[in-house]
């Protein structure tokens, strides 16, 4: 089945940021998504799963290099289990028929008109104006608390140190003794999940699966992203 207009969601890599020019001739910064097409992997309904939603696959990825678990996720493989349950009168859940994907996401929500086997392109995302788009941020390491959450640090003048960019006394006296939780301070920074909401669609090019989106995406390029329509009015 082709792609349709009813897709809740679709799985792209990060091309990189450039800037276009709007209908009044202002600089937009924008982001330029590779998406699509994705596979129908699964499709979850009430009944079976207690939800709806729909699971999307999103690059091939060669047998060689994929497990039998992942092969026979997207399509049927034979086994003793698979023998005993057709046997047994169970029934067979639908496989996608398709190559295992690096990429495997799954949107909830009402998939309407997707089917198991099915495709996902960017024609979908043709009249919709603003997408939620969720990655993984850079990763930036250990990091002090003037980088991580962009304190001041001390003063550069008298009675300062060689403690310039420390935070500063993080201690409470002697009640209650102890650090409360959720104190800024120095640790790991970066690849961490974040989702940007409500993020304007500026064009689509379904020739080249390409879709351009206003402002930053987290991420670094080349980076896999998972983009769906916004909920925010």
């Amino acid at each position: 089945m082709a792609g349709t207009e009813q897709a809740i969601g679709i799985l792209g890599r990060k091309v990189g940021m450039t800037q276009v020019f709007d209908e009044s001739g202002a600089v937009v910064p924008v982001t330029v998504v590779q998406a699509g097409p994705c596979s129908v992997l699964q499709v979850r309904t009430p009944e079976r799963d207690g939800y709806q939603g729909v699971q999307l696959g999103y690059l091939d990825k060669p047998r060689r290099l994929a497990r039998r678990s992942e092969r026979g996720h997207v399509a049927k493989l034979d086994s003793k289990r698979s023998k005993k349950r057709s046997a047994a009168g169970v029934a067979v859940v639908e496989k996608a028929g398709c190559e295992p994907k690096r990429w495997v996401r799954e949107f909830r929500g009402e998939p309407v008109g997707l089917e198991v086997g099915g495709q996902v392109t960017v024609d979908a995302f043709g009249e919709i104006e603003a997408v939620d788009v969720t990655a993984t941020s850079k990763g930036r390491g250990f990091s002090g608390a003037m980088k991580r959450h962009n304190f001041s640090g001390q003063r550069a003048t008298h009675g300062v140190k060689k403690c310039h960019r420390h935070l500063g006394g993080t201690g409470c006296s002697a009640y209650p003794s102890r650090l409360f939780k959720g104190v800024k301070m120095p640790g790991q920074y970066g690849a961490a999940r974040c989702t940007i909401l409500n993020q304007k669609v500026v064009s689509v090019d379904p020739e080249n699966n390409l879709i351009v989106i206003r402002g930053a995406v987290p991420g670094p390029n080349g980076g896999y992203v998972a983009i769906r329509k916004t909920n925010i009015l």
